[in-house]
């Protein structure tokens, strides 16, 4: 089950050129373009006349044309044209999503359209803000979002799975002093790790020559965006926020984990450096990147060995405190929605 009244990234906005993009968006086929006045569209990605695949088709001026028969559709998923100058029959039409584009981001919503138009996606500045140097890709991953975001709320795993890159000791993980509080959106959380070494990416990033305190905010937005602080001093100096002087080593990171099926999903991260003429940017980026390609394989096998033997209970431990919340309350609008009557979508 997932949470439809909810904004998704469906693309990045550099992804949609001059051909169609197909995704599954929540277990929904949906093609996604731009057209020529520079519109974002997102059409149920299925010709209303035979079923094939709109996304397996070309743009044109006046929208998306089917690739089987030239049907073509505009923005709002409306037929505006049979070939050969027949009759468009009324019903001659496909599901259209509401979409933003924002940040750099294209943003989809597939539960009810008046929602939509009452809520605003997250705004995510970083992206282009001149002071912060923003790199950004997208991960397939054949897992549920769920796991991704249980990943993403627990950094205890940091020092098992990325101990050569951004982890550092495992102790230091599971010792780090920590703070959870709920928010209006979803939850927060908090770590210091004081006086700790130096994993190697800070080390060839921030240029630490001994021991550091790290400090790291997460700030997850129901049901499956996870915004992201990381900053180091030299330890003792005792300063966390981006903009101290004291900061050598800080970036940003957007998560954002959109449900593909019930076990895939699609994993668009984005990271906004500060100060990028000090540090390595390329060697970071890289860095963090195979960090997540690290996370993609643990969850994948993760999957897999749920899917396979799903029925003995997992025990939890104390530091899942901020997992627990997150899915609770994923769990509650879940049961919402489920509550409440279903309305018409859009076309």
């Amino acid at each position: 089950m997932f949470v439809n009244n909810a904004w998704y990234v469906a693309a990045y906005a550099d992804e949609l050129t001059d051909k169609p993009l197909a995704r599954r968006i929540l277990n929904q086929p949906v093609v996604l373009f731009r057209s020529p006045e520079g519109t974002v569209a997102a059409l149920e990605d299925r010709c209303c006349h035979r079923g094939a695949p709109l996304s397996y088709g070309a743009l044109c001026a006046q929208g998306i044309e089917c690739g089987y028969h030239g049907l073509i559709y505009d923005v709002q998923g409306r037929c505006v044209l049979v070939p050969g100058g027949h009759r468009i029959p009324p019903n001659a039409r496909v599901r259209s999503y509401p979409v933003v584009e924002k940040d750099g981001f294209v943003w989809l919503w597939t539960g009810d359209p008046t929602l939509a138009q009452r809520i605003q996606p997250m705004d995510y500045p970083w992206s282009h803000d001149p002071a912060w140097s923003e790199r950004h890709d997208m991960y397939p991953i054949r897992s549920s979002y769920l796991m991704m975001v249980d990943n993403l709320m627990d950094l205890t795993h940091l020092g098992y799975v990325h101990g050569r890159t951004i982890g550092g000791t495992p102790s230091a993980h599971v010792e780090a002093r920590m703070r959870v509080e709920k928010t209006p959106d979803g939850v927060r959380f908090v770590r210091w790790m004081l006086n700790s070494p130096p994993p190697p990416t800070y080390v060839k990033a921030g240029g630490f020559t001994g021991l550091v305190d790290r400090c790291q905010e997460f700030r997850f937005v129901a049901p499956s965006t996870v915004l992201q602080w990381t900053g180091a001093v030299d330890a003792g100096v005792g300063a966390y926020q981006p903009a101290s002087p004291q900061v050598k080593f800080a970036f940003r990171l957007f998560h954002g984990m959109t449900p593909e099926t019930e076990t895939s999903c699609f994993y668009f991260w984005s990271m906004a450096l500060l100060s990028p003429d000090r540090q390595p940017w390329d060697e970071l980026f890289n860095d963090v990147a195979a960090t997540f390609k690290e996370d993609q394989a643990i969850v994948e096998a993760q999957q897999a060995r749920l899917s396979e033997l799903p029925d003995p209970p997992l025990v939890e431990i104390h530091g899942d405190g901020a997992t627990l919340q997150a899915r609770a309350l994923i769990e509650r609008l879940i049961a919402q929605e489920r509550a409440q009557p279903p309305t018409a979508a859009v076309g």
